[in-house]
């Protein structure tokens, strides 16, 4: 093998498979696909040990594709459960599954995931680490941190969260600025403790180089974590989290140095109005580099429907330059996420990026509805069915209110707009009441 990750490829013009597939599904010549490689706006992210990987393009140009965080918990510890939402989310068309487990034999889900699904598999290594060291926060040292970056790498995941963006500098800063939430993100507000307690220096910022080594030995595309997201509408676009995001594109420059793919994380909780200017900013500081956000969640008044409150912002996102959304459920804010919950999320968030992507003109993303619509126009409910985001819930609906004539549905009957002007266009008589 001549080359040591999917963007050293491209810069070399040499074709992998991977972008052999990723050309095709997107409708893409190679050459422009290669181009956007090099360039570091779109990644392939594919470890060199996940065998079984199904691959896909996270681009801003390309569809745009869905993350489902799953994982353990101290107080859901249940692997297999676990298991079934990752089997309904690949079945669902989810792009990328990542495993935030918390508790339990972590590694052996970890390694399950990397030899049986086909998703592109992600993980968040400091969660792990704690884990698997069960020993005191500031008792784990720099070294230990980095250790575990290397056995996720070992383990075949294929993007890993890492909070590099904030460093002692950063943390100075927002302690002199207060937040109405402080740090929400899991990670971060774990790193910043450490720094606190320790008095170091934030060991994935200061030992960044040898992060990136791991990640072009194995082809791990690195996802830099947002530890400064906003956790609410009040905290949006503050210094802290735009601090960090330079620190960002300065850590994506280095990164792309190393040939090693990168996508940077976003927020978080924000206001409809911020959304579009913090893509186009995120767009330029990071050179174009591919975004991951969860939500934005536009309003945190929601508990129980912030999948409606994430599908909002993360259409909006995607529309204006985000690449890649994390879904995010009805449980957000207030439990682990069930099976049901899990489907609740994906479907608001494959809607949300379906929209997006006609929205910004994705080569063949309007055909889905086109076809939609004349299914429609011709009555045809198994074809509706067929092409419906979510076919079980269409046909359960239809079901439970069964309408007196086949042909219409419990809310119109014979006074069906599309039945009536189907048959006036073709010549025949309308009499609603009479039939």
């Amino acid at each position: 093998m001549n080359y040591t990750t999917q963007m050293d490829a491209a810069r070399k013009g040499i074709v992998t498979k991977e972008m052999e597939i990723v050309a095709k599904k997107e409708q893409m010549e190679i050459p422009e696909l290669l181009r956007l490689m090099a360039e570091g706006k779109v990644i392939i992210p594919a470890n060199k040990l996940h065998t079984c990987i199904e691959p896909n393009a996270i681009g801003s140009m390309l569809k745009t594709k869905i993350n489902v965080n799953l994982g353990t918990s101290r107080d859901c510890v249940d692997l297999n459960k676990e298991l079934e939402k990752v089997n309904d989310a690949v079945k669902m068309g989810a792009e990328a599954i990542m495993d935030l487990s918390s508790f339990g034999k972590t590694q052996e889900f970890r390694r399950k995931l990397t030899h049986e699904c086909p998703a592109i598999i992600g993980t968040v290594p400091i969660y792990d680490a704690v884990v698997y060291y069960h020993k005191p926060l500031k008792e784990i040292t720099s070294q230990e941190w980095l250790d575990i970056v290397k056995m996720h790498a070992e383990d075949g995941v294929d993007f890993m969260t890492i909070h590099c963006g904030i460093n002692k500098n950063t943390a100075d800063r927002f302690k002199d600025n207060k937040r109405l939430t402080n740090i929400v993100s899991r990670g971060g507000s774990i790193i910043f403790a450490w720094m606190e307690m320790t008095g170091n220096e934030n060991p994935y910022f200061e030992h960044y180089d040898e992060i990136l080594d791991i990640c072009q030995e194995y082809d791990i595309t690195l996802s830099l974590g947002d530890a400064c997201r906003p956790g609410c509408l009040a905290d949006a676009s503050d210094i802290s989290q735009i601090e960090e995001l330079i620190t960002l594109g300065e850590l994506t420059r280095r990164a792309w140095e190393k040939n090693v793919q990168v996508m940077i994380e976003g927020p978080g909780h924000m206001p409809l109005d911020q959304i579009e200017a913090n893509m186009r900013i995120q767009k330029t500081i990071c050179k174009g580099a591919p975004f991951y956000v969860l939500g934005p969640l536009v309003t945190d008044i929601a508990p129980g429907y912030d999948h409606i409150t994430a599908a909002i912002g993360g259409a909006i996102a995607a529309t204006y330059g985000a690449a890649f959304l994390c879904y995010v459920t009805p449980a957000e804010h207030l439990r682990l996420p069930d099976v049901d919950d899990v489907k609740e999320g994906i479907i608001a968030s494959k809607i949300a990026a379906h929209a997006a992507d006609i929205a910004k003109g994705v080569k063949g993303a309007s055909d889905w509805d086109y076809a939609m619509s004349t299914a429609r126009k011709k009555l045809d409910w198994e074809k509706m069915f067929e092409l419906s985001i979510d076919p079980e819930k269409a046909r359960r609906y239809r079901a439970s209110a069964k309408p007196e004539k086949e042909d219409t549905c419990s809310m119109c009957g014979n006074f069906c707009a599309v039945k009536n002007m189907n048959r006036i266009l073709d010549g025949e008589i309308v009499s609603i009441y009479d039939e």
